[in-house]
Order: structure tokens, then sequence, then C-alpha cells
């Protein structure tokens, strides 16, 4: 795949530099010197970055056999590490391991490349790809794509994936070029890339249409694109239609294209002035392929399993270093899927491998999720175990007629069928629907009465978030938690980690504390360790505990430790920017996900608040709707009592607003720390022009007032440096000392503030530790509900008997409450 002789054509623009095809064989040659002479297995991680590339290209285009692996995957990556033993392993951000000076392996002379043919590269089962493998494929995607030295393309895909990888291929191969980037499609720093660098060609798989429809792509001005190609699953022939049409309003066109790791990356085209009228087909054979039906694997006529051969299809597997000797072992590609043939196009009509058997009966998932999705839901997905046939959907409107079908479709009882509300099907790391995921939570809610501490970590997540799509990729923050169940995840996580949750746990993978849980535990055992006597805890949570405690307390009249609630305030700001400022995507996303967690605030609030209303008479319809500010007098009454509550819900959702404007949300993310120390600036303005310096008695419940102690938790979240957080420091001690007028209420609220700034975690007795974490956790709660508790109890002289009720009931309605918390956060994450 020579370049080089493109010289100063542009070939990658990466970092704001933009690399030569000259300087970029330069770059190549200078880092396979670096390796010595010897012909190598060269372990690379496919990350969108220029390194990885060049490492990538100086093993592919010297000689040596490049196994290419996801970055960021370092179990999957040690795995294979483990499983193939690598001369040389290039690793992304890191000095190249040159393990010897010669292979340890016998090496066939056409062996170029190794790629895995599923999503995660933990098996040892490669493809074994050749030169001429991947330069033929190269030229007929170039060829057909009509690709010249114009042409750019923008990274949108991950290059350890067979079709990131075919885009590199055939644009290098044309003399054009590639932006780098890890930047997601949802992100619009991404299109702001795309625009300033001029890019003509996007590539993406099923998923990142469905991100894109969500994204305000079809209103953005992008005059150099001209060409969108898709592959990786089979796009719905609606939207293949309606990309098409809106593709050609913008003046690019949709290019539907099939293949598989098997046949180096591309099999099959759909030419774009075919797709409106066949949006079904894949098409016809890529140059120099050639497609056919073998029809006596299906009774249906016309009907066949799709077999292609061509100079692109691999020599063969590799599950072991001793199949690298390996030389052709085949000359044609049983694809696997069912075709048929129509017009001279190609239409791929389902999976041979895709059936389940229920009952004793033979199903067609394929058919029948293809029913599914015409009729009930776009997303839907179908699995089936020996017990029941699995029906995944993005909402639980369809969940009747989805039963309906599938039992009628299939012949199996209506039992047999088991629907479950998935807001995002889990995807393998090519954005395919990863089946064996959902295999895996077909198979786990067949046996929910395992104990908990038989369950995998994911299952905590599952359980405590609500989310059944919850994947190994996939973090806390990823999940759309919530302070509340931040609260109860860690507390069921700490059970696995004999030394500790791992610092910054929210935004790790699922799968990454799955082994960082193992290693925790392999080297406690292997030292004899014991479980150490005291549990570090999250600060916030014991501050959480700590404050209810405090607020519940002083109204029982038991203590006079004022100040719980302000303190809330700010670590409801905090947790606000470590949760939901710092989900993943673009504004529409962040939006989806805030108000997730709005509205898991507001509906428990709302149903306690309302029927207080309807039965007592205590509250009125003003404060069940969170108004009351706006028409009560300022003197306090029962209307007062959920001025936290009220004040939060206001905040957050003005937060929320802020932080989802497109301009403001580019400029959030771009410097999170000095966006919100502009927030606190104007919540200060707000503050002091409403009350000056100190508060009156009612003034410090009010929303404008008080929404400074939630902007500051909101900075301390964004501080991340020394000097940073001496400025939050200095910033909350000159707004909070003087607000209240009150020494101990003041020092409270402060020192809370500064030991969730400072102390990262705290240490306590387990015992303790759980305590805290079930008071924390249930805090809305308890402030909630308590006002109905403690007073005839008070009244009666009982104030210990008070306290211990209002803390009883709070964690009770929130125990009881909890399916209802869960669900409403599913169904805002999932509407689309």
């Amino acid at each position: 795949m020579a370049h080089a002789h493109f010289g100063d054509a542009p070939a990658l623009v990466a970092d704001g530099r933009v690399l030569t095809h000259a300087g970029l064989a330069r770059l190549v040659a200078d880092r396979a010197r670096t390796w010595g002479p010897a012909r190598r297995l060269v372990l690379v991680e496919g990350a969108n970055d220029v390194d990885s590339l060049v490492a990538y290209l100086a093993a592919l285009q010297h000689g040596h056999v490049a196994l290419v692996v996801p970055d960021g995957r370092e179990a999957q990556r040690d795995a294979l590490v483990a499983a193939y033993d690598p001369d040389v392993v290039c690793t992304a951000g890191a000095r190249d391991d040159v393990r010897r000076p010669a292979s340890a392996h016998a090496l066939h002379p056409d062996l170029a490349l190794l790629l895995s043919t599923s999503g995660t590269t933990g098996s040892p089962k490669l493809v074994r790809l050749s030169r001429d493998n991947v330069a033929s494929n190269a030229a007929a995607i170039a060829d057909y794509l009509a690709l010249t030295p114009a042409d750019r393309a923008i990274t949108a895909l991950p290059l350890h994936y067979c079709y990131g990888l075919s885009v590199l291929h055939s644009h290098l191969v044309a003399g054009a070029s590639v932006v780098l980037t890890g930047l997601s499609v949802v992100d619009e720093c991404f299109w702001d890339l795309a625009a300033s660098t001029g890019a003509t060609s996007l590539a993406g798989v099923p998923h990142n249409f469905d991100l894109l429809a969500g994204s305000s792509f079809e209103a953005r001005d992008l005059p150099s694109l001209r060409q969108v190609t898709q592959a990786g699953g089979r796009l719905e022939p609606d939207a293949v239609r309606r990309w098409s049409r809106f593709g050609r309003t913008r003046g690019w066109d949709l290019v539907v294209m099939y293949g598989a790791t098997e046949a180096t990356a591309r099999m099959a085209w759909l030419p774009p002035d075919l797709a409106e009228d066949h949006p079904a087909a894949i098409g016809v054979a890529v140059p120099g392929g050639h497609l056919h039906l073998d029809e006596a694997v299906d009774d249906r006529p016309g009907v066949g399993e799709l077999v292609y051969t061509g100079p692109n299809v691999m020599l063969g597997y590799a599950t072991s270093p001793a199949d690298l000797a390996r030389g052709r072992e085949t000359t044609e590609l049983r694809t696997g899927d069912l075709a048929r043939c129509t017009d001279g196009l190609f239409e791929v009509v389902g999976r041979r491998s895709r059936y389940g058997k229920v009952f004793g009966l033979r199903i067609d998932l394929e058919a029948v999720e293809r029913e599914l999705r015409d009729a009930v839901d776009r997303h839907a997905r179908v699995v089936a175990t020996d017990r029941a046939v699995h029906v995944f959907v993005a909402s639980g409107r369809g969940t009747a007629s989805a039963t309906a079908l599938v039992a009628g479709r299939c012949g199996v009882p209506a039992h047999a069928v088991r629907v479950h509300v998935l807001p995002e099907v889990p995807l393998t790391s090519t954005g395919k629907a990863d089946y064996a995921a959902l295999g895996e939570l077909a198979a786990l809610a067949e046996t929910s009465d395992v104990p908990p501490r038989a369950t995998t970590l994911r299952a905590d997540y599952v359980r405590v978030l609500g989310r059944p799509d919850a994947g190994d990729g996939h973090s806390f923050v990823d999940l759309g938690g919530d302070s509340l169940s931040y609260v109860e995840l860690a507390t069921r996580l700490a059970d696995r980690f004999p030394r500790g949750l791992p610092a910054g746990w929210h935004t790790r993978s699922i799968a990454e504390l799955e082994r960082l849980a193992a290693a925790d535990a392999a080297s406690a055992t292997a030292t004899g360790a014991v479980r150490p006597r005291w549990a570090r805890v999250d600060t916030t949570v014991t501050l959480r505990a700590l404050a209810i405690l405090f607020v519940v307390a002083s109204h029982v009249d038991l203590i006079g430790l004022e100040g719980g609630a302000h303190l809330l305030l700010a670590l409801a700001g905090f947790n606000f920017a470590r949760f939901q400022l710092s989900a993943p995507g673009d504004a529409r996303a962040r939006l989806r996900q805030g108000m997730s967690g709005l509205a898991q605030l507001m509906v428990p609030s709302v149903l306690w608040v309302g029927a207080v209303a309807l039965l007592l008479g205590s509250y009125d319809l003003t404060t069940a709707l969170f108004v009351r500010e706006l028409v009560n007098s300022s003197e306090w009454d029962d209307q007062w009592q959920l001025w936290f509550i009220q004040s939060l819900v206001w905040i957050t959702a003005g937060a929320l607003a802020l932080t989802c404007l497109p301009v403001l949300h580019r400029l959030e993310r771009r410097d999170p720390f000095r966006f919100a120390l502009a927030v606190l600036a104007v919540a200060t303005v707000a503050r002091f022009a409403e009350v000056g310096l100190r508060a009156g008695h009612t003034q410090r419940y009010t929303t404008l007032v008080v929404a400074f102690f939630f902007v500051l938790g909101w900075a301390a979240a964004r501080a991340s440096t020394t000097r940073q957080r001496v400025l939050v420091s200095t910033l909350a001690a000159a707004l909070t000392i003087g607000f209240f007028g009150e020494p101990h209420r003041e020092a409270i609220v402060l020192g809370g503030f500064l030991l969730m700034l400072w102390l990262p975690h705290v240490s306590l007795p387990p015992l303790l530790a759980r305590a805290a974490g079930v008071l924390a956790g249930a805090s809305l709660f308890i402030y909630l509900t308590h006002w109905q508790v403690y007073p005839s109890l008070e009244d009666a002289g009982h104030p210990w008997l008070a306290l211990a009720a209002s803390l009883a009931v709070g964690i009770a309605y929130g125990r009881v409450v909890r399916p209802l918390h869960q669900a409403v956060g599913r169904a805002v994450i999932g509407s689309r």
C-alpha cells in the first residue's frame, strides 16, 4: 500500500497540523528502523492518533505482521499478549516494547495483518490477512468511491476496526487524506473539526446514524461533505431512503456497503443512485470480487447463503501462534448470511446462525427481530434461551404488542416471551448490536433469584441503576447515575474492593472495575492481607449523612446544629458537576441525562407532597408544584418547610438549561473550571443584589439567594489543581461567613464544604460506614417525609424517638419508591 509517491499532498490532519504523504512515509520508516531489520510480530493499539497510526503503518509497510487491538482495553490487550507473545508491543502513549531482536514465531511470508472478528479482542481467534488482501481491497474501495487526492475522510470509527482501517487504507492508496480524531459524532467539537478541515467523507455504522439523528446533524452546514458511507450492520430500509434523500438535498451521496473482517473489509456496495429504490439491498460485489448464492442451505426459493470470492478473502483463522506459519486455507468466504438476488442486486434476509430453540420449536430470530422493528420498535432486538424468547425494546409502550407479535410469530405461549426495556442496546466496540451481552442479560433475568454476592459487578449496576443495558464499556456517569444511586452503588461495590474503591470509580468502565476488583482480591489473597478494620468512604457520602442528621436533630430540638440543608445544597452542586456535567455526548445527550436526574428528584417529591396536601391539608398546590416563592408571603409557615427541595429543583433546572445551550455547552466542555467561576459570579451578584451581606430569616431559604451554595459545589467539583482549590476555598469563606449571622451555622456549612473539597475519602468503622451509606442514600426522602413524622413525637416529649422515626420513615419511603425512581430515570434516558 505505497503512498509516498504522492509527495507533498496532505496525508494526515491531526492535532492542528498537516502531515504530507512524504512526511508520513519518513515517520513510518524511522519508526520501523527502531525495531531492527528482522521481521516480527508487532502488536499495535489502534488509537485514533498519529503515534498509533505510524506504528501500524510501520509494521504493515515494512514487512512485519501487525496485530491490531483496541486502545484503552488493557484486559483484552493483555489477553492477546499472553496468547500470542508478540515480539514488539506498541502501546498508545508509551515507548515501544521491543522484546527480542528476532521473532519468536514462524511467520508465513504472505501474512501481514491480524484482526479480531468480534467487537472485543479478548478471544484468541484472529483473522489472518495478507498484503494482497489489504492492497486489493483498498484499491477496490478507492475505485468504486471514486476517491482522489482532493478527498479527506474524518475518523468517526476506531482504527482497530476493519471498517475504520479500510477508510485509512483506501484514502492513502488514492493519495487522499484523513483527519484523525477520537471525538464522537455527538460532540460539537467533532463538527467544528470537520468543517475547519474540509472533510469530504464520513463513515458510520448504524449506531452512528442513530446518534446523527439525535444530534442536530441535519441542521449543520457542511459544504465540503460529498460522501457518507455506511457499513457494520444493516441500516433499516426506511433510514436508508431517508438519509439518501436528505444527502441529495445537501450535496452528498449515501453509499451503503457490506463486508466482514474475513474479507479484509468490503464485499459489496450499493451505488448511491439506487439507494431510494432498493433501500434493503447491499448492492453488487466490489471491483475484482464475485458474489453468489448457495441455495442448498435454505428451502425458500431464491434464498441461499451468500458466498464471496475475490483477492481480499482472508488466508484463514488463527487461534494460536502456531497458526501464524500457515498459508492460504480458503479461497471463498461463506458469510453465514442468507440472501436473495433481485434485479441484479443482493439483499440479506437473515442469518443461518440466528436461530433459537424454545420448547423444541426452531425460531428464526432474525426474521422475528425484523418484524418487531418494522411493527413495534425500530430498536428492538431478540435473543433466545432454552426457556424463553427475550425481546429488548427501547420503550415500555411496546411491551404488549411485542409479546403478542412474538408469541404469534413463534408459536410459543405468551409466558415464554419476556420483554425488557433497554434505553440503549449494548454495542460492541465496532458499533454493532452485542448479542452476546444481550444473551447474558437474558440469562441474568432468568436467574434473578441468585444471591447478590454471587452476581457480577455489572449486575450491581443493573440492579442499582435499573439499567439492564449496562455494558462492560459503560461507566456510572455514562449510565445516568445520580447522587442517590452513587451512594447505594458505592456501598455495594465496597464489598468487592478489600482495599477500598479506586479513585474516580464513577468514571471508570465496568470492565476496568471488574479487572481492578479481581486484581485487588488476588493481591489480598496472595499477601494474606486481612480486610482493613476501617472502611474508606467517599467524603460526600459521610457529609450527606451528617447533614441530614443535623437537619432532623435540630428540628426535633435535640441539638442546635443548623446549616445541614445549605450544606446539602453545596453537595448537590458538587454531584451535579461530577455526574451530569461529566457525562459524555453533546448538548442533547446532556439534557436527556440531566432531565433524568431532575425527574428522579421531582416525581417522588410530588407524590409525597401531593398525598400530604390531599390527606392532611398542610400543603397547598403552590408547594406541590414547587412555585411557593412566586405567590407566598415572606412570613414563615408550613409552605416554607420544603424550601430546600424547591430550591434544588429550580437551581438544577436552571443550571441544566444553561449548560445545554449549544454555545455554552461547548464553552463548559472546553474550560469547565472557568465556566463554573463565571456562573458563580452571576449567582453571587444575584445574592448581593437581593440581600447584601446577611440574609434575613426567610431570605436565607429563597432560591435566588441560596443558588451560590449550589454553584460553589459545582466549582469545587471542577477544581483539579491545588491553586484552583485554594481559590474556591477562599471564595467559599468569603461568601459564607456573615451570610447567616450565626457562627455555628456558618462553621457547619463552610467546614463541610472544605472537607468535601480537600478530603476525598474518610475512614470509618465498617458498621458506621454502612449506616452512613443508608442515611446518605435516603437523605432526600428523609428530608421530604420527616415534617409529617416528628411533630407529634416531639410534642409528647420523645425527641430521640422522633429522630429515629423520622429516619426510619424516610428510609422506608426511599425503598418503596425505588422502582419508580429507576423507571422514571430509564424512561427519560430512553426517550428519543
